[in-house]
């Protein structure tokens, strides 16, 4: 680490409420973490992973949760909606507290924003807020707001029609997950200063992104504007051709992004046009959660790459960060995806992560050498299993992870 980086981390370290490495050093090393959804974190489903997969709090390799906050899922300028979102989150954490499960906080503006039509509705005046404005916030495809899209779609595990994409790079947008982050992260922060020092492992980091990309969690079919008030039933299933790069096999979308960002606004996109606006995405984010006091260790970025070494896995590196990327293709060996390695090879951050991972199966020894493949590399800093419903009803699961916990 050179002397700027250095000062940079004690920095952060002092902003942080004065965690110590002295403090870091009594924690676990490592996390293998379950991903839940909104209704599981409770306390009878925490009661249930602490019985079925978390084992002592000082093993070096710990158990823990991750959970989701899509803050864009709460409507503009309502304070109660709002005020019971981060009463949520309080309570969330002190649940956590009580428990002693470690938790990653996951901040999403980019995959769900349902509830922000003053952001997104460009087109209908039966709903609310709108405004032919809101055209600059939505993805294109091609260089002008007439050409802006009105539907997308998404397959996580089914193909659904989803709202069109953001465009990340719009100043409206921008604003709109600043304003929340603003007012979240510092409510993460103050529950972690809250804790004892033998209680700082519990927060393991916020992550910001979702594998944050153009085209491919939620793309767009051909015309697809033209089947928005057509039956479901009769969209296109032909779902997209990750190995085929700018348009992913469907129709390019970026163009709102790429022309915001300064980077072209006309011709054709390109791989490295979408690549760069993920990758100042993921430094938007990053940089604003360090200005709010989060210090790098704690902070991680979540990217992926869908064609092999494709230019989008860069996009999770910055200076403000750790990179954490997901694993599908590479889950029973994390450390040998390319991408990943060429990746880390341009970050100077003292972890990584193993984001968003799962093997699609229950077979105990594979899934005990392929965790232990994930965390072999001193600098992953956890795993995270998406998601405990996948796995909570599988025993030889949960003993392949307590085997890794245990270092057998």
């Amino acid at each position: 680490m050179n002397h700027d980086n250095l000062i940079l981390l004690l920095f952060s370290l002092l902003l942080f409420g004065g965690m110590s490495e002295n403090a870091m050093a009594h924690g676990p090393s490592q996390y293998i973490l379950v991903n839940l959804h909104r209704h599981e974190l409770t306390r009878e489903g925490l009661l249930d992973i602490k019985q079925k997969i978390a084992g002592p709090k000082n093993r070096n390799i710990q158990v823990g949760v991750s959970m989701i906050y899509s803050y864009l899922q709460i409507p503009k300028d309502n304070t109660v909606a709002e005020e019971r979102f981060l009463q949520q989150l309080k309570d969330d954490l002190a649940l956590i507290r009580e428990l002693e499960l470690p938790i990653l906080v996951q901040l999403d503006g980019e995959q769900w924003w349902n509830a922000r039509s003053d952001l997104w509705n460009w087109w209908d005046p039966l709903k609310p807020n709108y405004d032919p404005q809101n055209a600059a916030n939505v993805e294109w495809t091609h260089w002008g707001p007439e050409h802006a899209i009105k539907i997308a779609w998404r397959n996580w595990g089914r193909q659904l029609r989803v709202l069109p994409p953001p465009n990340l790079m719009s100043p409206a947008y921008i604003t709109a997950w600043e304003e929340k982050m603003e007012k979240i992260v510092p409510i993460i922060l103050d529950w972690e200063q809250s804790l004892p020092e033998d209680q700082k492992y519990l927060f393991v980091g916020i992550k910001v992104g979702w594998e944050s990309s153009i085209g491919v969690n939620a793309w767009y079919y051909p015309n697809g504007n033209d089947l928005l008030d057509q039956p479901e039933t009769d969209d296109p299933q032909t779902g997209l051709d990750a190995q085929r790069l700018p348009d992913r096999g469907v129709q390019t979308i970026g163009y709102a992004a790429v022309k915001t960002a300064g980077i072209r606004e006309h011709g054709q996109i390109s791989e490295s046009d979408l690549a760069e606006v993920a990758r100042r995405h993921l430094e938007n984010l990053s940089k604003k959660a360090a200005q709010l006091g989060v210090p790098r260790e704690r902070l991680f970025t979540h990217a992926a790459g869908w064609k092999a070494e494709e230019l989008l896995y860069n996009a999770a590196v910055n200076r403000y960060s750790c990179p954490g990327w997901s694993f599908y293709d590479h889950a029973p060996d994390p450390p040998k995806d390319q991408g990943v390695q060429r990746a880390l090879k341009l970050s100077d951050a003292p972890y990584w992560a193993v984001t968003e991972w799962l093997l699609f199966h229950d077979n105990q020894s594979q899934w005990t050498s392929s965790l232990t493949n994930a965390l072999a590399p001193p600098q992953c800093r956890y795993v995270c299993i998406f998601n405990w419903n996948s796995i909570k009803d599988h025993p030889t699961i949960h003993e392949a992870i307590n085997n890794v916990c245990k270092g057998r």
